[in-house]
């Protein structure tokens, strides 16, 4: 899978999956969501779902695009300030970038509730896009692909040591390279494909975001633990995403073009005294 490539992300349910799409860029971390079609109740719990996906993923930035979007009523103005208002009280903070025609009702709308103020408007995509390039530059982040072997988790445990040791986070350094070896270490056996490692500081150096790329479409699940033949140990199998659940802060997954991204956030916890 390509690094420069965008991740197509999508969650349908049993709703239209053409009226709402969401693609993440490998390179830059923001995804970019395009609605489309006319607002009304389906189309709106659609958005709200794919939104708060979009940010539980922790993403450097969403550009949403409303061009292709019909609310003459500017119904949906609620919802575009409410992601505003979670993504900044998100923690690192994730900037929200709403594309809509300056003459259209909603941004009308947009405008008279304030957004101006907090929530950034733009006629274009391509406007957001070099915007949020300059105004929220991207975070220090390293890339790494690796074959489809467990042993490649040993120059991805690496790859943490480099980063953790080059952007001042030893204090996570342990943790991050116990979640990166699981993560690899699952997609080499489950997904059989290549894999792709990106590594990335997060919220000024307080966190490390972790994101391992595979070519096989199916999320992973938390599975009960199988015995291994000496018994239980910690070599059980089933045991990978309990540990990453124990040692991260937040992880999650979500489809990719061509596969899936599992992601990992490993922050500083009371008892770590960064160096």
């Amino acid at each position: 899978m390509s690094a420069g490539s965008p991740h197509l992300i999508g969650w349908s349910g049993d709703a239209v999956a053409e009226s709402v799409l969401a693609v993440i860029d490998a390179d830059t971390a923001v995804i970019e969501l395009s609605v489309w079609g006319g607002w009304d109740r389906r189309l709106a719990a659609q958005a709200r779902t794919v939104l708060d996906k979009c940010l539980a993923e922790h993403p450097t930035g969403v550009i949403v695009d409303l061009h292709q979007l019909r609310d003459p009523h500017a119904v949906s103005a609620s919802l575009w300030l409410t992601a505003c208002s979670q993504g900044a009280a998100m923690e690192p903070p994730i900037a929200v970038a709403v594309c809509v025609p300056a003459t259209a009702p909603l941004a009308r709308r947009l405008r008279r509730l304030g957004a101006r103020d907090w929530l950034v408007l733009y006629a274009t995509v391509p406007q957001a896009r070099d915007a949020m390039a300059g105004g929220h530059p991207l975070p220090d982040r390293m890339h790494l692909a690796l074959p489809p072997d467990p042993a490649a988790a040993l120059p991805a445990r690496s790859l943490v040591t480099d980063a953790c040791a080059g952007w001042g986070l030893g204090h996570l350094r342990e943790r991050a390279r116990l979640v990166i070896s699981e993560l690899v270490v699952n997609a080499a056996e489950h997904a059989g494909t290549d894999v792709e490692v990106i590594v990335s500081s997060r919220g000024a150096g307080a966190a490390l975001h972790l994101a391992v790329y595979d070519g096989d479409p199916v999320l992973p699940r938390v599975r009960d633990p199988v015995p291994g033949l000496l018994g239980p140990s910690l070599s059980d199998r089933g045991l990978g995403l309990r540990i990453v659940s124990a040692a991260a802060s937040s992880w999650g997954a979500l489809p990719a073009r061509g596969g899936k991204l599992v992601w990992a956030i490993v922050r500083s916890r009371p008892e770590e005294a960064p160096w």
